[in-house]
């Protein structure tokens, strides 16, 4: 009973450096610029291609590709910040 709980209290502990180590990342300035980056790059690509073309659909995309880019991304940078942190 003792070792189970000592166990459960070493699970706990573990949980807790992790999600601790999530809300860092999560307000880290590294996560940020990266965003900033891809999102900017993103509105770039856009604008070369659509400087001809008026269409809210298209203009729509912006956001919703900067995002899943950003998302898709910042694990391989999460996993260089994580190993410096």
């Amino acid at each position: 009973m003792n070792e189970e709980l000592n166990n459960e209290i070493e699970l706990i502990k573990e949980r807790n450096k992790r999600v601790e180590k999530d809300k860092k990342w999560e307000t880290s300035w590294t996560r940020r610029i990266c965003i900033m980056i891809l999102t900017y790059i993103v509105v770039v690509i856009y604008t070369f291609i659509t400087s001809k073309i008026n269409n809210v659909f298209l203009s729509s995309l912006v956001p919703v590709i900067g995002f899943t880019l950003s998302t898709l991304s910042l694990s391989v940078v999460r996993e260089f910040w994580d190993k410096r942190n």
